[in-house]
């Protein structure tokens, strides 16, 4: 059931009016979410605390958040996972790739913007590719490891690729879905072209997402990515040593 906006929501703080650790907040979310709807039970404390964060620590916006979260898994993903049958047109586009991590341990996924095109999808299935996508970069997450890092290639990206409303939909899970898993995302080779579509979707992403996207300049490309990426984890179309994958070959 999904909770009633304002009404036994838990507050900031405790009843002493002292600030609550972001652990006894968690705390206290979990307490809250697990009286509202069952399924909460099943999820760890890492999933809440993303979710926390996600809300600025505001337990009320997380505990909202959540609730939603669990209530969107239950129709948009019944069976509980994405099979490869139900996203079989995205993924013979071959426009997602996944192989090496960062120097922070975070899995590097490459995504290729003008593989896609705005004619050739559906937007059910697509919606079901991008929780595909998503669940499976978390699967590849070492433990200890909640996010991960993505290199954006618009690489000859034009009319035929600008999908907004697939581009809205995309964020709109990833934010409200998979709150906090997104560490920083490097968009390299953007033409000007997107800088028009960038405007238009500007304004649906929110702040803590904002702060993550990177705009690379050509000729510093290999130099800021191996501020990240060591030259043995980064792809070969980068100057690194690494072949790319497609996500669905991908080792989890």
């Amino acid at each position: 059931m999904e909770a009633e906006e304002g009404r036994g929501l838990p507050g900031r703080d405790d009843d002493s009016g002292i600030a609550c650790s972001e652990e006894e907040k968690v705390a206290l979310m979990r307490t809250f979410v697990e009286g509202r709807d069952r399924a909460a039970k099943e999820v760890d404390n890492l999933m809440l605390r993303r979710f926390l964060r996600a809300r600025d620590l505001d337990i009320e916006k997380a505990s909202l958040l959540f609730l939603k979260y669990l209530n969107w898994k239950r129709t948009a993903v019944p069976n509980g996972f994405i099979s490869e049958e139900e996203v079989r047109n995205e993924l013979s586009q071959k426009k997602i790739y996944m192989q090496g991590t960062d120097k922070a341990g975070h899995p590097i996924v490459v995504a290729f913007g003008a593989k896609h095109y705005s004619l050739h999808r559906h937007m059910d299935e697509f919606k079901n590719f991008v929780v595909y996508v998503l669940d499976r970069i978390s699967s590849s997450m070492p433990a200890g490891q909640e996010k991960f890092t993505c290199i954006g290639d618009l690489k000859g990206w034009g009319y035929s690729n600008c999908d907004i409303r697939a581009y809205i939909a995309a964020l709109d899970i990833m934010q409200n879905c998979y709150p906090e898993r997104l560490g920083k995302i490097f968009l390299v080779h953007v033409p000007y072209l997107f800088m028009k579509t960038w405007k238009i979707i500007y304004p649906f992403i929110d702040k803590n997402t904002r702060k993550k996207f990177i705009f690379v300049e050509d000729k510093k490309l290999k130099a800021t990515l191996l501020v990240d990426i060591d030259e043995n984890q980064l792809p070969e179309i980068y100057g690194g040593r690494l072949p790319l994958v497609p996500i669905e070959e991908s080792v989890i």
